[in-house]
């Protein structure tokens, strides 16, 4: 693209971001501004990947054709602030920039009040976008144009797949995909644990753990199998496995992952009306 991309917010999931649209050829380095307040955080990213770096968030607005909030909900209105928008100032951008928000629990009826005239797509991807592996799901503003939709699907492309749902929905996205990289890790460090616990060393039980979550994601993926069709593959009259579902049943694992997806889910509501 033969745009300038700003991003504001140079964390884990803008430089996620930025390694990947990099590496991919979507944008060269010198098209690439962050914004960051940690003077850490900005020689890290300028010695890494060579992208410019500023701490005014005002110059990346009006030298980017396409902005990336990728900052923390409750600094969102003092990042507004800062950048000043109106036509009376001199330095005002000649176009709107695209805006596209990861902010959880950030509503576009928000973001579109406090950026007048933008079009803004609102995004939810998660951390494993630093492996190329996020899902995001995306859901575009009322201004938004069909040419911005595609803009945004090669961006969030670049970290993984996307798919588009009404805004309605995203905050359930957060519960499910946003925050599941969380759940998931847990489960695995939990089967680790078990593995040590029935006497393998942890680098084995670890290892262990983790293929066996990978290769069953991907099973999933590639079969298109229900999951629970590929538990009762596994599962034989009498055996191992249905033992241990039996115990997972007891101790409530599928219920709490439940409870924890709705946790996560109303916890993104209450972001988005404070």
């Amino acid at each position: 693209m033969a745009t300038i991309f700003g991003i504001v917010g140079g964390g884990v999931m803008g430089e996620a971001l930025l390694s990947r649209l990099l590496a991919l050829g979507v944008y060269e380095p010198d098209r690439i501004l962050v914004s960051d307040p940690s003077i850490e955080r900005r020689q890290h990213l300028h010695q890494l990947y060579h992208v410019s770096t500023t701490t005014d968030n005002r110059q990346l607005w009006c030298k980017s054709d396409i902005v990336l909030m990728a900052v923390k909900p409750q600094v969102f209105a003092r990042v507004v602030a800062e950048l000043t928008l109106g036509e009376s100032n001199a330095d005002a951008p000649a176009a709107t920039p695209l805006v596209l928000s990861i902010l959880a629990g950030t509503p576009l009826e928000r973001l579109e009040a406090a950026l007048p005239g933008c079009p803004v797509v609102r995004a939810m991807p998660n951390t494993n976008a630093i492996v190329g592996a996020s899902i995001t799901s995306i859901a575009p503003g009322s201004l938004v144009q069909s040419d911005h939709v595609a803009i945004a699907r090669t961006i969030f492309s670049a970290v993984g797949e996307v798919v588009e749902v009404p805004e309605v929905l995203l905050d359930a996205v957060t519960g499910v995909s946003g925050s599941g990289p969380a759940y998931v890790a847990i489960a695995i460090e939990a089967l680790a644990d078990g593995g040590v616990a029935a006497g393998l060393p942890r680098a084995i039980a670890q290892q262990l753990a983790v293929q066996t979550v990978l290769g069953t994601a991907k099973q999933l993926a590639e079969t298109g199998l229900h999951p629970g069709q590929l538990k009762d593959r596994v599962s034989s009259p009498g055996g191992t496995t249905i033992a241990a579902v039996a115990e997972l049943e007891r101790a409530g694992f599928r219920s709490a992952l439940i409870r924890a997806v709705r946790s996560a889910y109303e916890r993104a509501r209450a972001l988005g009306r404070d």
